[in-house]
């Protein structure tokens, strides 16, 4: 690889880890943050949490690294631009190729990465965290549920126990159960036990309310009754996988009998389409950043940052590559739709390159959100300046 184009992309990739390093720890600490109560609930030690913690990151890695290398790209190229250094290399004679040769060569390799984290390390990492919340459910009531306090324990489900006793035993149990939106039902029961399989909670001496969508309400007292919990604790910690838990090889030849696939076999179809498209954004969304960014430009031109538009043409492919997979799960006919989201961006692309023609916004957003720009920075600046002067009072 020649100087130039080493140097071009040990820029474009210090680039590319500094914008993608602060947002991916963002996202992940706020879904780190929305699953702490099932560690709090349940009792679980740091480790777990950690463990938790880890596993829910490859499944945040592939959504950012796309737009982490559109920001790290046209960031790169517009300070290139405003050195002068995409001027000179137009006047020394130098080829496009020079410029598009390394951040392509980075694109790659970003899309192989993220190839491998979407089918070999996230299904498993998911499926290691079905496994873990199985498991930390399947006890729950038996061991873990305080003494006389409210706990949620699944969506629409609160449980309190008076008293904990030896050999499982349950006094003085409420239950609350409002999953089903056609009715409400409240348990009470004098005691109760889960059974040894952890799949139901058996109540004795008690009465349950039920009331219904039109407001009536019916009450029944029992000696015992049954009620099922094998839809929260997963059969005892035997987690239930779904089509974003598979590898690939189980989606290219999924089993006939397995009870998720007969269920839902369209999710399937959808999340094996998804996983052979989405891995190719990072190449796509380096093409069209080059298209817009790649070209030497004038200081005194007016127009908004290459990154502005890069980014809103990133938002907008993957909201579509998004919205067309999730209806292949209904209708198999978005199935070349998701496939032409990729190819034909790539191919426009491509032919702007080749052309030494700009991408660029229609006239009509790009003034428009350009005015917008400039009404916000002048009001940022304008209440900078109040809250310097009332700092200086």
């Amino acid at each position: 690889m020649k100087l130039l184009e080493t140097y071009i992309l040990r820029r474009v990739g210090q680039m590319f880890l500094v914008a993608l390093l602060p947002v991916l720890a963002i996202i992940w600490t706020t879904q780190v943050l929305q699953r702490i109560n099932l560690v709090t609930d349940s009792g679980q030690s740091i480790g777990s949490f950690a463990m938790l913690a880890t596993l829910i990151l490859p499944s945040i890695i592939p959504i950012v690294l796309p737009f982490a290398l559109v920001i790290g790209i046209t960031q790169t190229l517009t300070t290139m631009n405003n050195d002068s250094e995409l001027t000179v290399i137009d006047a020394a004679g130098a080829r496009r190729s020079i410029l598009a040769r390394p951040i392509l060569l980075l694109a790659v390799l970003v899309s192989v990465f993220s190839l491998f984290v979407d089918n070999v390390v996230e299904p498993r990492a998911k499926t290691v965290v079905r496994e873990m919340i199985a498991a930390t459910y399947a006890d729950l009531l038996s061991s873990v549920i305080e003494e006389k306090t409210f706990r949620k324990i699944d969506e629409g489900l609160y449980v309190q126990i008076s008293q904990r006793l030896a050999g499982r035993t349950l006094k003085g149990l409420f239950v609350a159960d409002e999953r089903d939106p056609n009715y409400e039902l409240i348990y009470y029961a004098r005691e109760g036990a889960v059974d040894d399989v952890g799949t139901s909670l058996i109540m004795h001496d008690g009465e349950v309310h039920r009331k219904t969508a039109d407001g009536s309400v019916s009450v029944i007292k029992f000696d015992s009754y049954s009620f099922d919990l094998s839809d929260m604790t997963e059969n005892n910690g035997q987690a239930t996988l779904r089509a974003s838990d598979r590898d690939l090889a189980f989606l290219l030849n999924p089993d006939p009998k397995d009870p998720d696939y007969i269920a839902k076999p369209g999710s399937y179809t959808a999340e094996l389409h998804r996983r052979l498209t989405d891995w190719t954004l990072p190449f796509v969304f380096a093409l069209f950043s080059l298209a817009i960014a790649g070209d030497a430009r004038s200081h005194r031109e007016a127009r908004l940052h290459p990154m502005i538009g890069a980014l809103g043409l990133a938002f907008v492919l993957r909201w579509a590559a998004f919205y067309v997979a999730n209806q292949i799960d209904k209708n198999t006919v978005y199935i070349p739709i998701l496939y032409a989201v990729p190819i034909v961006t790539s191919l426009v692309s491509i032919v702007f390159l080749n052309m030494h023609k700009r991408l660029a916004m229609p006239v009509v957003v790009r003034d428009r959100t350009s005015t917008m720009w400039k009404r916000a920075q002048k009001r940022v600046l304008a209440a900078t300046g109040r809250t310097g002067r009332g700092a200086t009072r």
